[in-house]
């Protein structure tokens, strides 16, 4: 499954909700503010990088632009481009929209 998340740790919890159901193996884009999990030195890091040995973690390339992040994207974080999440959404059964 994909679990798409788009709002930021530090405003929301739905990415720590996402973490805590999703089954292993699965993947986790983020677009939009969710982007900042992303990045080194944010809140919810340690979660993050705990999440990667379980799942596939990709951000929106566009997203972390946007914001000026794309330079302190994490090791281990794969980003993507708008056909990369295109590819993602057809590459998965189904599709979570974490809101």
């Amino acid at each position: 499954m994909l679990h798409i998340v788009n709002k930021s740790p530090a405003e929301r919890n739905t990415l720590e909700s996402c973490l805590r159901v999703a089954q292993e193996g699965g993947a986790i884009l983020l677009i939009e503010d969710a982007v900042y999990a992303a990045t080194r030195g944010n809140e919810g890091e340690s979660k993050l990088r705990d999440a990667l040995s379980r799942f596939k973690v990709y951000a929106l390339a566009p997203d972390l632009e946007a914001r000026g992040m794309q330079d302190r994207v994490m090791e281990g974080i794969t980003t993507v481009d708008y056909g990369g999440f295109v590819d993602l959404v057809a590459e998965h059964k189904t599709c979570q929209s974490w809101l």
